[in-house]
C-alpha cells in the first residue's frame, strides 16, 4: 500500500512541526503540514489523511494560557472535522503545546465528552524546565503509541506541564479503562503532575498526548550520552522512533488502501 498520510497541523507560534514531520516519515509515514486558516478554508481536507498530528511550540505566543487561543479556534471552526477523523479511527497526537491544545479542545482524554475534562497547569517548580526525564509505561494502558515500551526517556521542555484531571472520578475511570499511557519515574517528575502523568490516551487507544517529545528521540545521536552508551544501546530503536513506528505499523495494516 501507499504510505499513510499524516496532516500536521501548525499556526502562529508552532515551532516543533518540521521534527514532528521527520519522526513521521522516518516511521514510515508521508507528512504534509497546513496552517489552520488553510483548514479553515476547507474543513474537507482532513478527510484525506490517515494520521494527524498536533506539534509543540508556543501557538499563538501562549497568550492567556499554553494553548488557550489555538484550542479555540479548532472548537469553534474545525471540531466537527476532528470528532469525525477520531470516530474512523483515524490516529492522532499532540506534544508539548499540542498535548495542551488536545486537552483544552476537550479532544482528550475523553473526545465526546464536549467539554474540557482535564489541564495542564503551571510547573509546581513555577519555571520552565527543560530536560531528558525517565518514564514508565503502564502494564494496563490501551495506547497503540506505546506498545512494546515500558521504561523509556525522553526529554521535556514546558512551563505549563503539571497535569490536572477535573476530579478524582475521572482520573479513576481513565486508569480503569488504561488511558494513562505515560507517567514521569516518580522520582523523575518535572512539573508536579497528578499521579505522575505524562500523557493520556482516549479509550480507543489511538488519540494521544504528552508533555514529553518523542520527535527529538528518533536517532541514537540525539541523546546527549550517546557515545557513553553499550553497543547495545546504540543498536536499539530509539523509544521516540519506537512510538511513531507503531502507530504507522497500525494504520498500514488495519487500512486496505490509503487516499
Amino acid at each position: 500500500m501507499d504510505k499513510p498520510r499524516c496532516l500536521i497541523v501548525r499556526t502562529a507560534g508552532t515551532n516543533c512541526d518540521m521534527e514532528l514531520a521527520h519522526a513521521f516519515e522516518l516511521a514510515g509515514a508521508s507528512t504534509q503540514k497546513l496552517h489552520i486558516n488553510e483548514l479553515i478554508a476547507n474543513p474537507a481536507v482532513i478527510e484525506q489523511f490517515q494520521l494527524i498530528g498536533f506539534p509543540g511550540g508556543f501557538s499563538y505566543g501562549d497568550d492567556i494560557a499554553a494553548g488557550r487561543i489555538f484550542a479555540n479556534r479548532l472548537r469553534h471552526k474545525l471540531m466537527d472535522q476532528l470528532l469525525a477523523a477520531a470516530d474512523r479511527g483515524v490516529p492522532m497526537i499532540g506534544i508539548c503545546n499540542g498535548f495542551q491544545v488536545m486537552t483544552k479542545l476537550g479532544l482528550l482524554p475523553d473526545p465526546h465528552a464536549g467539554k474540557q475534562t482535564a489541564t495542564l497547569a503551571d510547573n509546581n517548580s513555577g519555571r520552565f524546565t527543560c530536560k531528558w526525564t525517565k518514564m514508565t509505561v503502564p502494564s494496563n494502558t490501551c495506547c497503540v503509541w506505546t506498545k512494546g515500551l515500558t521504561e523509556l526517556e525522553l526529554p521535556v521542555a514546558h512551563a505549563e506541564g503539571r497535569f490536572v484531571p477535573e476530579s478524582d472520578e475521572a482520573l479513576a475511570r481513565w486508569n480503569d479503562k488504561g488511558q494513562i499511557a505515560i507517567k514521569y519515574a516518580a522520582d523523575d517528575n518535572p512539573n508536579g503532575s497528578t499521579a505522575d502523568i505524562a500523557g493520556v490516551c482516549d479509550e480507543s487507544g489511538l488519540i494521544l498526548g504528552l508533555m514529553p517529545h518523542p520527535e527529538r528521540w528518533v536517532h541514537i545521536t540525539n541523546h546527549p550520552q550517546w557515545q557513553r552508551k553499550s553497543d547495545d544501546f546504540k543498536s536499539q530503536t530509539p523509544a521516540g522512533l519506537k512510538m511513531f513506528q507503531n502507530v504507522v505499523e497500525h494504520v498500514t495494516s488495519s487500512s486496505p488502501a490509503t487516499v
